[in-house]
């Protein structure tokens, strides 16, 4: 969903209606000379985000307004409040006077799940753990993830490769994280961004959750993000049955403890000339 197509509440009036497209600001430059240039940056834009299930709010998250139906379902799927995208029957994205509400109507069983565990959270750019009321809500045992067969690690510096060129938002505004989801030879499939990391990982696997057609092969590729791995990123990917995410940035000790237990091979660190393995390494052969 593009900014221009978040439908506004009937209850606002049309001057009240937020613009989200990404802010241009006038700056002043100052070049190697001493010399003030004026310039023109365009800036990524954060809004809060409440998601609000069967009219009920559980979380506000700070996100970039894009893409906002796939982080819906992305969002409900690796925080287990659905445990498929048949479960989410509705999902739509009403600008209101202090950001957007993602208004999504789940089935009936789900919404008393989610009642009887709800929380508030109030995210952040960075948010890791906001709300979570008992460290065993914090970090629950992992359902394995399904053995498959191992990739390469010609594919994972192949899509590193590839990676920049899918990175419109981060281009223009140099402050988007990307989160892709690359086929068994590297190929570049699909891409979100968005200003948070964790939102980008959501997105993407909510693309991937509700996309037309065929569901992708989730044995047969893996995710590929241009951050640091922490231990929330490699539970989103856990939980959705992925078996391989490589980070461009380092990862916790946490974060690799948890993908040994869950079965995940987490790669990170990535350069084009190195990378390391860091839990499972009978998933990758070195090539």
């Amino acid at each position: 969903m593009r900014p221009d197509e978040i439908k506004p509440d009937a209850a606002l009036a049309d001057d009240a209606v937020p613009d989200w497209p990404d802010r241009r600001l006038q700056r002043a430059r100052v070049d190697t000379a001493g010399t003030s240039v004026a310039s023109v940056e365009c800036l990524i834009e954060e809004i809060p985000v409440a998601l609000v299930y069967n009219g009920i709010s559980h979380a506000v998250m700070l996100a970039t307004p894009s893409d906002l139906e796939d982080f819906g379902h992305g969002f409900s799927l690796s925080e287990g409040i659905v445990a498929s995208a048949d479960e989410i029957f509705d999902c739509e994205a009403v600008a209101v006077e202090q950001g957007v509400e993602l208004r999504m109507e789940i089935a009936g069983e789900r919404l008393q799940h989610l009642k009887a565990r709800r929380r508030q959270l109030a995210g952040r750019t960075g948010c890791g753990l906001c709300g979570i009321e008992s460290l065993q809500a914090a970090m629950p045992s992992p359902e394995p993830v399904p053995a498959r067969p191992p990739l390469t690690v010609s594919a994972i510096r192949r899509a590193l490769k590839k990676l920049n060129a899918h990175q419109k938002l981060h281009r223009v505004t140099g402050a988007a994280h990307a989160a892709a989801w690359a086929s068994r030879d590297g190929d570049i499939v699909l891409v979100r961004e968005d200003v948070g990391r964790h939102n980008a990982l959501d997105k993407l696997i909510g693309a991937m959750a509700s996309a037309q057609g065929p569901a992708p092969d989730l044995a047969d590729g893996f995710v590929l993000v241009t951050s640091r791995a922490s231990v929330e990123m490699v539970q989103k990917v856990a939980r959705a049955g992925i078996g391989l995410l490589a980070a461009i940035s380092a990862p916790t000790a946490m974060a690799t403890r948890y993908a040994e237990e869950a079965g995940v091979t987490l790669v990170a660190h990535l350069r084009r000339e190195r990378l390391t393995c860091y839990s499972r390494p009978d998933g990758l052969i070195n090539d």
